[in-house]
């Protein structure tokens, strides 16, 4: 019964993305939290996104592509002539600059079988769910540097900066397109914090945390002032006392009278 519910469920998603003109979708935070991050997004994978393009013995794949928002309308195409998918990479585009590149390539989701979002509860299976259910745009930090990466590279992505992405079915058997979705609404990676503007306490500070660490602060001051205090007067009465009892001592020697020595 709870697997129909989940199936209900991606099919009404499926529908909601057809509403929405096929677009790529930032994953829903109760799923991926922290998202975007400085480097990386999240992307729901797109389950029946496809469906009505799929024909029985064909074999599909799915493409991923990115570009940043400020590369032009013209360099958007991810495509030839000939409807061939480019395969454009990270470095050869400036990292989006000048265009899309390929940032991914996996199966086609299986929209008859979808992941169990309830299994996201349970701590051995959040990872396999997560994994069938979204895609995270930049997760790879070194493909870039391996002389011997041969798959597509999925280099982090730069903070601070507006990307596109665009999902592309491919027929591998005769090479070509067969569907893509439209490029997603701007997607933004997080800003990186100032080393002085970062707030090191748990929760911000409010009108009173700031009275009440003031107090204390001053409490902190006097009650060291007093320390310092006692532990001088101790000092100098040590002091004191010792130079009284040398006085004494010294005046009891001088005082004491000398034996005088009999003649005989």
């Amino acid at each position: 019964m709870c697997s129909r519910w989940v199936v209900l469920a991606f099919c009404c998603l499926g529908q909601l993305w057809a509403d929405q003109s096929l677009k790529p979708q930032i994953a829903a935070p109760q799923i991926a939290t922290n998202n975007p991050t400085l480097t990386t997004v999240a992307l729901e994978k797109p389950f029946c996104m496809f469906d009505s393009s799929l024909r029985p013995n064909k074999s599909y794949v799915i493409y991923l592509y990115a570009m940043k928002e400020s590369a032009s309308a013209i360099s958007s195409l991810v495509t030839d002539n000939n409807s061939k998918p480019l395969d454009s990479t990270f470095q050869q585009t400036s990292g989006g600059q000048l265009g899309p590149y390929k940032a991914a390539l996996f199966n086609v989701p299986n929209c008859a079988s979808p992941p169990k979002l309830a299994d996201v509860g349970e701590v051995n299976k959040v990872s396999d769910v997560l994994k069938q259910y979204l895609f995270r745009v930049g997760d790879d930090g070194t493909c870039l540097y391996d002389p011997n990466f041969l798959a597509v590279c999925n280099p982090p992505l730069a903070p601070d900066t507006t990307y596109r992405f665009k999902y592309v079915l491919l027929d591998t058997t005769e090479g070509i397109m067969k569907d893509q979705t439209l490029w997603s609404d701007p997607i933004k990676t997080r800003r990186v914090k100032l080393p002085l503007k970062i707030d090191t306490w748990p929760g911000r500070r409010s009108g009173d945390m700031i009275v009440i660490t003031s107090i204390l602060s001053v409490l902190l001051f006097l009650l060291l002032a007093g320390l310092l205090a006692s532990v001088s007067s101790a000092v100098m009465g040590s002091e004191d006392s010792s130079a009284k009892t040398r006085r004494m001592s010294q005046t009891i020697q001088k005082s004491e009278p000398r034996p005088q020595l009999s003649s005989e």
